[in-house]
């Protein structure tokens, strides 16, 4: 609100009219004793001695905006989520209909326009009403109970709402100061203002508070489009939101809102034509509650879960978590997040449909970020918030990490192992360190005995793999999918046909703290602790620490983006109430692999989805635009992955046990009415990874990868690629272990 002119000569007249009535009618003592209760007590403090009362007390009235709600937007402005304490949309008056003006006007306070914020002919009249008839009857006018809302609602957004004061319970030194900060609320603002005020405050129904929520709660329409009947029935409810609530007493409802019509009638604000009309229209009722946060969420309820858990643990909102729970629950701010709802409708229907009724509790989960800014720009799983008949339920959220780097919650399941997803990683410093794409390795080697002369310039490489040494703590010899991969081979086929011996192999050729800093680059670390994972343990070269899909799809958006890593946002525009700016998340890019490298993998990994592993993926969207892929499958097939991309667009596909504990294998079960003696990433992640790709790629950049430099891919004498000859993966077969 912006303040008016004075108004001193309005005030003066009215308080001496007012002063002048108590005197005529012998109503002694502070100007309290008029206040509306049942007997007027005589003090014997003379009226002079009033009015110096009633001037020292406070004038001054804080009219902070009210509470609003928080809306979450997609990058494209479509509505993710609503969050508020007291469901509220501040509307300017001219927003409002008409009619909803004249009715609140007419039913509580017709001398609004008249008085300069309290009216002595009321007071009369109710005073009057209560020694004649013993009643308690109100003289409040519509100014008295805007500063009644505007004090009770400080108190709310202070936490303080148990020091609230119900009208009934009022004392007269409550009245009093009410009426004198109403007087001087009349200096400083227009009767427009205090009107538009009031309406946006007042208390309709425990899911609506102002007129614009109201109009949409009971009639799903907006303020400024409210009916005649439509009004006068809102404009009855505040005087008793319980008795007269249409949704539960239509009979009090119908009958107040015709009195209301009737007031109308009479004050001229209305015809006789249009009153009759509207008495006689049915009460038209279109409930429609308001959907409170991630829960009641259009969209994307686990992004949006995510996006809240990054404004509640961030200062710039807040000094505490309180202070950023009121900012986001009271502050009426437009969070604008860099989701794409094409994208996030495709992802969603996608995962729904992977595991179709899901009796088992399968996990399923998607998201997407776009190399080169670090957006996500769809994140979806297939659960539900809140439990629901037959759906699987949880409010973990499967694409991200349990806690940030802070220590805060997140929400996250804490990812899942990544499996041979892990596997260009090593390949990125095998190119890093100046070696061909194309050279050859002894991948027929199996035993990595304790002992093993690894390399390593920072630290010591842990663990073994050799079936002698089980007593000394090693495990079994490595394994392969299929026997005949024991072999030499270049490594760029033991990439894209993922041969763990072919990794292992490369191994021990690379400096350790190389390998290290490549994952650590590329923002890889453990989804519950947000740890680094150590790369000096042997199993995390295949993929041993829970990843989060969001780090994952990021990490291979890196090598999408010529070897330039950007951190993930969600929030790309934060505005308060008043449309001022707050901190929101910017693109923070660096170089953390060189690009010679990235393109080397990339060239590497588009052979996956040709070649490789990924051969058997269905749709084929290699037919469609460039893209590259790797797959990925845990040792019990209890975790299998897909994170593919095209130039502008990378997506991680989940698919396994994301229930707590993730200790179920995926083998021997039955998914969407299809049995499987054991899930590898193609089967399932795979496809609901390449329906998605050739539904949204077009949305983005899909140029073709730059190529490696020469000398990357030159073949060295000698050497010949084999055929490729991928088959599924059945751990235990052969001794097969999966990728």
């Amino acid at each position: 609100m912006s303040p008016r002119k004075s108004t001193g000569s309005l005030v003066a007249a009215t308080l001496w009219r007012l002063f002048g009535f108590l005197t005529a009618s012998a109503v002694c003592g502070v100007l309290a004793a008029s206040l509306l209760v049942p007997t007027v007590a005589a003090t014997g403090v003379a009226v002079s001695d009033s009015i110096k009362l009633f001037n020292s007390l406070p004038s001054e009235l804080t009219v902070d905006p009210p509470s609003e709600s928080t809306r979450v937007l997609t990058a494209d402005g479509k509505p993710i989520a609503t969050f508020y304490a007291e469901n509220r949309v501040k509307v300017r008056l001219d927003q409002m209909s008409p009619y909803i003006k004249d009715a609140i006007v007419a039913i509580e306070d017709r001398r609004f326009y008249e008085h300069a914020g309290i009216d002595p002919q009321g007071i009369l009249r109710a005073l009057v009403s209560n020694l004649t008839n013993g009643g308690r009857q109100g003289a409040s006018t519509l100014t008295q109970q805007y500063v009644t809302n505007v004090l009770n609602e400080s108190l709310v957004s202070a936490d303080k709402g148990d020091q609230i004061v119900l009208n009934g319970q009022k004392s007269m030194a409550d009245k009093i100061r009410e009426m004198r900060l109403a007087v001087e609320l009349e200096k400083k603002y227009t009767k427009d203002q205090i009107l538009e005020g009031y309406l946006n405050i007042v208390f309709f129904a425990r899911d609506a508070y102002g007129i614009e929520a109201a109009s949409r709660y009971f009639f799903n329409t907006t303020a400024k489009d409210l009916t005649l009947p439509q009004a006068a029935l809102l404009a009855g409810l505040v005087n008793s939101p319980s008795f007269y609530n249409p949704d539960v007493h239509p009979e009090n409802a119908v009958q107040r809102r015709n009195q209301v019509l009737a007031k109308m009638l009479s004050y001229g604000a209305i015809t006789l034509a249009q009153h009759d009309a509207a008495v006689a229209a049915p009460v038209d009722l279109k409930i429609t509650p308001g959907r409170q946060g991630c829960a009641g969420a259009e969209m994307a309820p686990y992004f949006c879960d995510y996006v809240s858990h990054l404004i509640l643990n961030n200062p710039a909102y807040g000094a505490d978590i309180g202070e950023r729970e009121r900012k986001l629950f009271r502050g009426g701010l437009t969070i604008t997040t860099t989701l794409d709802s094409r994208l996030q409708l495709a992802a969603q229907a996608q995962v729904d449909a992977t595991a179709g009724a899901n009796p088992d509790k399968w996990g399923a989960a998607m998201v997407s970020i776009a190399p080169g800014t670090g957006k996500i720009l769809a994140m979806a799983q297939n659960t539900v918030f809140l439990p629901a008949p037959g759906k699987f339920d949880t409010q973990l959220n499967f694409n991200v990490d349990s806690k940030d780097a802070n220590g805060n919650d997140l929400n996250g399941a804490g990812g899942f192992q990544p499996g041979s997803t892990m596997k260009p990683f090593t390949f990125a410093e095998w190119l890093n360190e100046g070696k061909s794409l194309t050279a050859m390795v002894d991948a027929s080697r199996r035993s990595y005995p304790l002992g093993f002369p690894w390399r390593s310039s920072c630290g010591r490489v842990l663990g073994a793999y050799s079936t002698s040494q089980k007593q000394l703590g090693a495990a079994d010899d490595l394994q392969n999918n299929d026997p005949g991969y024991y072999r030499r081979m270049p490594v760029n086929y033991g990439l894209y046909n993922s041969i763990n011996t072919a990794t292992f192999a490369e191994a021990t050729q690379l400096d350790f703290c190389g390998i290290q800093k490549m994952v650590d680059a590329a923002g890889i670390h453990s989804g519950v602790d947000n740890a680094r994972v150590n790369m000096h343990q042997l199993g995390n070269l295949l993929g041993a620490i829970g990843v989060a899909p969001l780090h994952l799809a990021n990490a291979f958006a890196t090598f999408a983006n010529d070897g330039t890593y950007c951190a993930p946002i969600a929030i790309s525009a934060v505005n308060d109430a008043a449309g001022q700016k707050l901190p929101a998340e910017t693109s923070a890019c660096h170089r953390a692999i060189k690009p010679e490298v990235a393109r080397g993998v990339n060239a590497v990994l588009q052979d996956v989805l040709k070649r490789g592993s990924g051969v058997y993926i269905k749709p084929k969207v290699q037919e469609r635009f460039p893209v590259a892929a790797k797959t990925g499958t845990s040792n019990t097939n209890g975790a299998t992955w897909v994170v593919g991309y095209t130039s502008g667009l990378a997506t991680a596909s989940f698919f396994g046990d994301a229930l707590e504990g993730q200790k179920r294998p995926g083998q021997n079960i039955t998914v969407n009415g299809k049995f499987y003696k054991a899930i590898d990433g193609y089967m399932l992640a795979g496809p609901q990874w390449a329906n998605y790709m050739r539904q949204v790629a077009r949305y983005y950049p899909t140029a073709p990868f730059p190529a490696p430099p020469e000398s990357m891919t030159r073949t060295p004498s000698g050497s010949r690629t084999p055929p490729a000859t991928r088959t599924p993966c059945f751990p235990g077969v052969n001794g097969a272990l999966c990728r």
